[in-house]
């Protein structure tokens, strides 16, 4: 299931940061994230518990019914970097809150039609197959790829040079099975690629998501391939639409 698109970064070969050329952060909202649960986003549609929160009927039918855990990333405006990162659960015909954290998004906010390069994460429902990163695994059930090529080149800033050392891919605009850096772009090279979750900075980023190393360590070893893994992103008004 795929709606939407943003781009987390990686030339063809070479890793360029999360969706640019260059680290992005400096014109963001700040607010790192930490290893704290965040506050779950209050939503409309909290109150049936068939319904993930906060997501409206359009979005909420391109959610699998085969999914068993959904990744919400609750934007807080159209133009802001700053977001709340909610992992549920299924249980029977209901969704549970497992866990929350502050998170960041592109550093211009969010766009229901990414491109290349706008700075924009995008709005849509987007599953999740495979991660890597600089660091071994912490235990999980993804497919993993560890890998030296995914570190940050050392002549970024220093705050950026861990971003990369967990990764979950957004399967947007590449290869189910293939390593969160394969450059492949099925759509087109414009239409962006290389979509990750991965760890915070402090601000935001480029077009990726972007959480604190244990909110990353807790998802990489919570998310089943069995159970069908997606994410639902976006701003609150988009995500509720």
């Amino acid at each position: 299931m795929v709606v939407a698109a943003v781009v987390c970064g990686l030339t063809a070969g070479a890793l360029s940061g999360c969706g640019g050329s260059v680290p992005e952060g400096r014109g963001g909202h700040g607010g790192a994230a930490s290893g704290a649960p965040a506050a779950t986003p209050r939503a409309s549609t909290a109150a049936d518990p068939t319904r993930v929160p906060g997501v409206g009927d359009r979005l909420q039918s391109l959610i699998p019914t085969d999914s068993g855990q959904v990744v919400a990333v609750y934007g807080e405006g159209k133009d802001s970097a700053d977001a709340t990162l909610v992992l549920y659960t299924r249980h029977g015909s209901g969704w549970r809150r497992a866990r929350s954290w502050p998170a960041h998004n592109g550093t211009k906010g969010w766009t229901p039609d990414h491109h290349e390069g706008d700075k924009r994460s995008p709005v849509g429902v987007f599953t999740l197959s495979d991660a890597g990163g600089v660091l071994e695994a912490p235990g999980t059930g993804l497919p993993y790829t560890r890998s030296a090529s995914f570190a940050a080149p050392r002549s970024w800033d220093e705050r950026y040079w861990h971003d990369f050392d967990y990764v979950i891919a957004i399967d947007y605009n590449r290869v189910k099975g293939t390593p969160p850096n394969d450059p492949t772009r099925p759509q087109g090279r414009s239409k962006g690629g290389s979509i990750w979750i991965h760890m915070d900075h402090g601000s935001g980023t480029s077009a990726c998501v972007s959480v604190s190393k244990p909110a990353m360590e807790y998802l990489l070893r919570t998310l089943d391939p069995a159970r069908h893994p997606v994410v639902v992103m976006g701003d609150k008004a988009d995500l509720e639409a």
